[in-house]
């Protein structure tokens, strides 16, 4: 954090420094309402009429300040910090609020604060009170100080900075306490400017509570919990541990309104909350699988719940206990072994505050290091992540800092040194490395080596995707017959050429194309008049020369977005994304879908899901079969799955009462919170063919309603409007099979990421057996697909509306995850119609 720094002389000498925040205001801007009067009167009246019109203009300008008023309100400024004391020996009484000592300091302290802030003209004129929080060792005092801005003074707000703040505590801040004998000499002083709502009086013991950490675990909760906390909380923990120790702070359950700016916790390294010493700010729900976990850098620390909204959760259960310090002596070190893991100290709970680490890697001479980071987060607020200047890990020069999905590096000797650093605010869950030592000759056995890094299956080079991350694969490539060369030396599937999109990344693909300068090549690579564009008819098979455009809302036509009042929004993807289209609003109507409601950090080449990662997912057992095919949320009482599930030659699938439905399960040994229902209708397609597996859809009505939870929850359906573009990454999950020919399905929940394959290249490498009710998906070097099992489950996109939507149901493929041959899956949008003509939805 930059900072301005004020160094106080006397005849001793300098005194310790003084650092001057960055200001974090936030300002309100004071509302305008301008009047427009027009008034048509005749010459012989004017002066009158001039009369009138300055009489009421400046009647409706009392008025509308006096409504001003009634909006806005006075606004707070706090500011909170701490003073370093000097000369002064440090009690254990100081920490108790009710003690003497307490009160006779902070009380000189306070008068203190206040003497000083009325030295100021301005500050005077707007201050209210000052107070004295906490003492620790040192001896080190914190503060806030309250000032009130009445609303006809709001324009001044500006002038209320960090640093006018502190040069008028510093210019006086030496004086004597009235109630001691002593002088109270300050070293050291900070003032950030600070949520209101933050700042507590512990001797007013309202929701204030002071815990003592110790080795064993204790806990503490949220006012109300596990029901409800109350609206407008303001509460605090102030905790302390043992000299020398740290304090780690654990959240197994964790249920907060999602929306920061209404409710939060927030955490601070410090007795104070100051912005420079917090470690966090949360909100939303956590999983189990995923808690929220804390460390001090010393033995003290503050946890703020803040409440304001109307929409109440349960809040949290906390555990708390002392552990070790962690310094720099303490983490880092020399690794010497051919291979290894290391992370960043208490991973996967956030490391501390304050901290810097290095290890060292040496491997035999004549060998290299390779390390892998298989997680990798240092998010913090305000950090541009190509400067890394406050948290960051330093590998050969170059610091890395943010989220990375994938990280891998390599020396140019025997040796690497890792560096870590974090500042004294924000912190995160760090990152988890692999090293391994290589021989450079041959780096990857039997693998494609990346320029990353990073070893790959030789099946991967050359294909057309970039697998390494930084292209290396796909780079001096040999094409093979059924690939097009490009003029970079990359290999592309000859089915991508003239697709209209630049495949190659040097445009080189669609250069020979056959549309001249005044023609318009549709997504198939046929070729239009320009001047048939956007002209609400579809000239191109696949509709693409009406996809995108923007015209006026009072033209329909098959591409527009149809509200519930019979107005057409000429928008892609108009549904579900925050903004109200449709004059109606019914464009943002039964948006309540497609959300996670925990807070989270493949199938075939898949990995596990964590729990409540895919909420709409559901399980279908058959009789005693155990799990049989996937299924996903569209309501309370609907399921969405897949025809060949039900449609089979054996009659007794398609009976309702053989099947039992279970959603919220991640892991199909264990039913703690999955609901279970039965199903009470099954209704395929009638179009359904199980030859070509045409119209592959099935809607399923249970028994009785699901109750929505952290785990449960529906997926967003898409209009038939909806565009989902090639290349898009979408997921699949499912608990199918793990490769093909297995006989026995996956007992966690699987997960994988794959890509929406343009339609022209899906039905090429499918010979032509795809529909307009179909789409492909998955990667044409295969690897990663669903397989068995996986029968009905969705296949999901999120959007920037930050909304999930289904894109498409499992439904065939040749194999399981082979090279040219995707998934094959049920085209959501084609039969949207029929899903709202049956469900209503």
């Amino acid at each position: 954090m930059n900072s301005a720094r004020y160094e106080y002389y006397d005849r001793n000498g300098p005194h310790e420094r003084v650092d001057f925040l960055t200001n974090k205001e936030k300002m309100p801007q004071k509302q305008k309402i301008g009047i427009v009067i027009g008034v048509v009167v005749g010459a012989l009246v004017l002066a009158a009429v001039a009369a009138f019109l300055i009489w009421l203009f400046i009647f409706n300008k009392t008025e509308s300040e006096a409504t001003l008023s009634k909006i806005q309100g006075p606004a707070a400024q706090v500011f909170s910090g701490h003073m370093k004391l000097a000369n002064m020996p440090y009690s254990q009484k100081l920490e108790d609020t009710t003690s003497k000592e307490f009160q006779e300091l902070a009380d000189d302290l306070q008068e203190i604060l206040e003497r000083n802030y009325k030295k100021d003209p301005f500050l005077a004129r707007y201050y209210s009170k000052s107070v004295v929080t906490a003492f620790s060792e040192g001896v080190v005092a914190y503060h806030w100080t309250e000032f009130i801005i009445p609303v006809s003074d709001l324009e001044i707000l500006p002038e209320f900075s960090e640093e006018r703040v502190l040069e008028t505590l510093w210019n006086g801040i030496k004086e004597r306490g009235k109630n001691t004998n002593q002088d109270i000499r300050i070293t050291e002083v900070t003032a950030s400017l600070t949520d209101p709502r933050m700042a507590r009086n512990p001797r007013a013991k309202e929701c204030f509570y002071r815990l003592e950490a110790e080795q064993t675990v204790q806990t503490f909760k949220s006012p109300g919990f596990p029901m409800k906390y109350p609206p407008r909380s303001r509460c605090q923990w102030q905790i302390r541990a043992p000299e020398n120790n740290a304090i780690s702070v654990r959240f197994p359950e964790f249920h907060i309104e999602d929306d920061c700016s209404n409710d939060f916790v927030s955490i601070y390294d410090s007795l104070s909350p100051d912005d420079s010493q917090a470690i966090t700010e949360k909100c939303g729900q956590r999983p189990p699988t995923n808690p929220l976990e804390v460390v001090s850098s010393g033995n003290i620390m503050l946890i703020n719940l803040i409440t304001d909204s109307a929409i109440q959760r349960p809040g949290f259960r906390a555990e708390y206990k002392v552990i070790p310090i962690s310094t720099a002596k303490s983490c880092g070190g020399l690794l010497t072994e051919s291979k290894g893991v290391f992370h960043s100290p208490h991973h996967p709970s956030f490391y501390p505050p304050a901290v810097d680490c290095r290890w060292t890697i040496k491997v035999p001479a004549g060998k290299k290091v390779r390390v892998k980071f298989i997680m990798f987060r240092m998010k913090e607020p305000g950090v541009d992540v190509r400067v890394c200047h406050k948290d960051y890990v330093q590998v050969m020069g170059n610091k890395y800092c943010g989220e990375l999905s994938s990280l891998a590096l390599t020396s140019k000797t025997n040796t690497m040194d890792v560096i870590f650093h974090s500042d004294e605010s924000f912190t995160d869950k760090g990152f988890k490395a692999e090293y391994s030592a290589f021989d450079p000759a041959n780096p990857c056995p039997n693998q494609f080596a990346c320029s990353s890094g990073i070893c790959i299956s030789k099946d991967l080079q050359c294909d057309g995707w970039n697998d390494c991350g930084d292209m290396s694969d796909e780079m001096k490539c040999k094409c093979e017959k059924d690939q097009f060369a490009c003029d970079n030396g990359m290999c592309k599937p000859k089915y991508w050429v003239c697709d209209r999109v630049n495949d190659c990344g040097d445009e080189s693909d669609e250069k020979q194309c056959s549309c001249d300068d005044d023609e318009w090549r549709c997504g198939d690579g046929t070729c239009v008049p320009r001047d048939v564009v956007c002209d609400t008819k579809r000239d191109c098979d696949d509709g693409s020369d009406e996809a995108s455009c923007k015209v006026s809302p009072g033209i329909c036509s098959e591409f527009s977005f149809k509200c519930k009042n019979s107005d057409c929004v000429n928008k892609v993807n108009a549904e579900c994304d925050r903004v109200e289209d449709c004059s109606d609003g019914s464009d943002e109507h039964g948006c309540n879908c497609g959300i996670r409601p925990y807070k989270l950090n493949r199938i075939v080449g898949g990995e596990n899901a964590e729990l409540g990662e895919w909420p709409w997912q559901v399980s279908l057992h058959f009789q005693t079969r155990g799990h049989v095919c996937g299924a996903s949320i569209l309501s309370d009482k609907w399921l969405l799955s897949a025809a060949h599930c039900f449609k089979t030659t054996d009659p007794q699938n398609h009976v309702a009462s053989n099947w039992q439905t279970y959603s919220g399960m991640q892991d199909q040994y264990k039913h703690d919170d999955v609901q279970r229902r039965e199903l009470k209708t099954i209704i395929t397609h009638q179009d359904y063919n199980p030859m070509t597996f045409d119209y592959d859809i099935a809607l399923l009505e249970l028994s009785e309603p699901l109750e929505f939870t952290n785990t449960i929850h529906p997926i967003c359906l898409p209009a038939r409007t909806h565009v989902f573009p090639a290349g898009m990454p979408c997921w699949v999950t499912g608990w199918g099979t793990l490769r093909e020919g297995a006989s026995q399905t996956a007992r966690l929940l699987q997960k994988a990421e794959v890509k929406i394959i343009n339609d022209t290249v899906c039905n090429v490498v499918t010979e032509g057996q795809v529909t307009s009710r179909m789409l492909c998906s998955g990667f044409l070097a295969g690897g990663v697909d669903a397989c068995q099992g996986d029968s009905g489950g969705p296949l999901v996109c999120f959007e920037e509306s930050g909304k999930w939507f289904q894109a498409g149901i499992v439904s065939w493929g040749e194999g399981c995850a082979r090279r040219n041959k995707p998934g094959v899956y049920t085209r959501v949008t084609k039969l949207r119609d029929w899903i709202t003509e049956i469900t209503g939805i």
